[in-house]
């Protein structure tokens, strides 16, 4: 897929004030901290589409942006340890939630896992959420580049073991580095043959 134009449209912070259902949508979410936004801004070839900090927790709402005027990439807030209070936390996983369960054109939900981490017990618990709930996901290795290649195959495998612990097969899985532009094709290729399979 060639990524020939990608604008903000809207931020939300109730799924039933997105955007009109219209066109297929695919979501980013993960841990505060994990690289979500340089990953959309890798992906889309944009410096500054998803707004990067090095404050976790910077995305509060619900983001839609739409891409090649065909499809919405969706930047989810982020879950774990964003220093926010305790309410402002579960009216986000509410939000989330209630998106993730009601939006019609959601075809995939990416879920980003830092590649440098074993795999964390709330990135399970929510990839098993998802699992429970019948919700199509892909999950994205994030930082590559941070780690030796050996280290990289045995992050791999340690996600993929963990997972067959409770999955019948590991749903799809990709490697990505924001800064050496890893994984890029590979997503985008994802994207393109869900949306002619959704046809």
């Amino acid at each position: 897929m060639k990524i020939t134009s990608a604008e903000f449209i809207t931020s939300s912070t109730d799924w039933r004030k997105c955007p009109p259902t219209h066109k297929p949508e695919f979501a980013f979410i993960g841990r505060s901290n994990v690289g979500k936004s340089s990953l959309i801004n890798m992906l889309v070839d944009r410096k500054k589409l998803a707004k990067t900090s090095s404050t976790p927790g910077k995305t509060q709402t619900i983001n839609h942006f739409l891409v090649n005027d065909e499809w919405y990439l969706v930047d989810l807030p982020g879950y774990g340890y964003a220093s926010a209070s305790r309410s402002a936390r579960f009216e986000w996983g509410k939000m989330i939630e209630d998106y993730l369960k009601n939006r019609k054109n959601l075809f995939c939900t990416f879920i980003l896992l830092d590649a440098r981490l074993k795999p964390q017990a709330i990135d399970l618990d929510f990839i098993t959420w998802m699992g429970e709930n019948h919700l199509p996901l892909a999950i994205i290795l994030t930082k590559s580049d941070k780690i030796k290649q050996q280290e990289l195959v045995k992050s791999k495998k340690t996600i993929e073991n963990k997972l067959l612990e409770q999955w019948e097969e590991v749903p799809p899985l990709f490697v990505s580095s924001a800064e050496k532009k890893l994984g890029r094709d590979k997503v985008l290729d994802f994207i393109s043959e869900a949306m002619l399979e959704g046809d």
